[in-house]
Formats: structure tokens, C-alpha cells, sequence
């Protein structure tokens, strides 16, 4: 008896960590930048929403910013089949950005689905991307947190609005976080622009591989000519030869 109890005990133990394996992990609202988001910068970022639910479709989208990093740049890239609403509102202390003082800034964007039928918004096992340009970046965080809020067709809301503790678990509803790098020297792409040659650079690139090209066909040029004369005169002094030489053996 102990020995069927044990082997009970040992494959319900199994049958429950199949059981946990097999579990889905549920995918949640969150945010990645398109290359880096570097403090005191402008990123391009996209907002990924999946459907959690297979018997319906979600058809409205709200990402909140946050009011401690106020954002005074946000402009949304067009989504097929979504309308894109930007809300600002006003600061209580304003930013300064550029030498001009900014008193506004986006609080929230909202994505709703156009059209009607059963293709509108995102349908079950399907997600969507919702890209936003935004900045400048703050430069004394290192992470920015979103709270987003996620509407079905059938009206229920899922706000994913949780904080993520660090040290602690994934809360069951996370907010979306965006992880910010170091800032750089130029904020607006210099690495990419001190990378690239300027319009000068590549002309004298272009003008000194031009006259490397121009030397090279004149001394090729000129090689062609002397071997073409030397062939010439060989073939003269041959002719020549050959011609003495038939008037010696007329001559014996």
C-alpha cells in the first residue's frame, strides 16, 4: 500500500507541473522603441495590444502619460482602420524645450476603430501595433510608465495600469514601461549624421576617385603607345631582316 501510495503522490506531483506547463502565459499591453529611446532624446515607440479574448474584438485603445515626465511631443503614425486622438492638457510648472517655453503637454492618446462589422478593431488571436513618435525624453528617469486601457466590443475594460515593483513579480495587469538608454551627444540622431559623410566629403571623395581614375587611364594610355610603337619597330627591324637575308642567298 505504501508503495502505490508513493507512485500516486509522485504522478499527481507530475501531472500538475504538465498542468502548469501547459498553461498559457497571457500576453499584456506593452511598449518597445524602434532602436533606442535615449534620455534627453526623440524615439519612435510602438504600442502592441493583443486580443486576450476569443469571443471578442477589441475596439478602443487608451495609453495615459505619465504627469511626473511630461511628454511635449507626441505625434501618432496613422493606423489603418483606427482614428487617433491626442489629448494635451496644461502644466502646472512648463517645460522649456528649444528656448521656448512649453505650458501643454499630451496626457493621453486614444486609438478608436472605424466601420463597423466583424473585421473592425483587433480580433481574437491577432494584436496591432500603434506607433508614436514622442520626446523630448526626460534625462532624470530611467523608465517611463504608461497606463493603458483596453476596451471590447461586448464593453469590457481591462486597465492595464499595475506598476512593476522591482524585485517583485509581474503584477496580473502591468502597465506598459518603457526602459530609457543614456542620452547622447546629439539628440536628435547625431551618431547617425557624424556616421554618415557630409555632401562636401563625399564630392571630394568623388573628385579624388575621379582623378585617380583619370590618372590611371593616362598612364594606361600612354603604356598602350609606347608598346604599340616598340611593336612597330620591332616588326620594321624584322622585315628589314628578312630582306637582307634573301638578297645574300640571291647574291651566292
Amino acid at each position: 500500500m505504501k508503495k502505490i501510495s508513493r507512485v500516486s503522490v509522485v504522478g499527481g506531483v507530475a501531472a500538475s507541473a504538465v498542468l502548469a506547463l501547459s498553461v498559457p502565459a497571457f500576453a499584456h499591453v506593452s511598449v518597445q522603441p524602434e532602436g533606442a529611446a535615449a534620455k534627453g532624446g526623440y524615439a519612435v515607440v510602438d504600442f502592441k495590444v493583443p486580443n486576450e479574448r476569443d469571443d471578442a474584438a477589441t475596439t478602443k485603445v487608451e495609453v495615459n502619460f505619465p504627469t511626473d515626465h511630461p511628454l511635449a511631443s507626441v505625434m501618432p503614425e496613422p493606423v489603418p482602420g483606427w482614428t487617433a486622438e491626442v489629448t494635451k492638457s496644461k502644466l502646472a510648472k512648463p517645460l522649456e524645450m528649444h528656448g521656448e517655453k512649453i505650458d501643454q503637454a499630451v496626457s493621453k492618446v486614444t486609438w478608436t476603430a472605424d466601420g463597423s462589422g466583424k473585421d473592425k478593431g483587433i480580433q481574437p488571436g491577432y494584436f496591432q501595433k500603434f506607433p508614436l513618435s514622442i520626446g523630448a525624453l526626460p534625462e532624470d528617469t530611467d523608465q517611463l510608465v504608461f497606463k493603458a486601457i483596453q476596451t471590447y466590443d461586448d464593453k469590457q475594460v481591462v486597465r492595464w495600469i499595475e506598476p512593476q515593483e522591482k524585485g517583485q513579480a509581474e503584477p496580473a495587469n502591468p502597465a506598459p514601461t518603457l526602459q530609457l538608454t543614456a542620452a547622447t551627444d546629439d539628440h536628435h540622431g547625431g551618431a547617425a549624421a557624424d556616421g554618415a559623410t557630409s555632401g562636401d566629403d563625399k564630392a571630394a571623395t568623388a573628385a579624388a576617385s575621379s582623378g585617380s581614375s583619370s590618372d590611371s587611364s593616362s598612364d594606361s594610355d600612354t603604356t598602350a603607345r609606347v608598346l604599340g610603337v616598340v611593336g612597330i619597330v620591332v616588326g620594321a627591324a624584322g622585315v628589314a631582316f628578312g630582306v637582307l637575308a634573301g638578297r645574300r642567298r640571291t647574291n651566292s
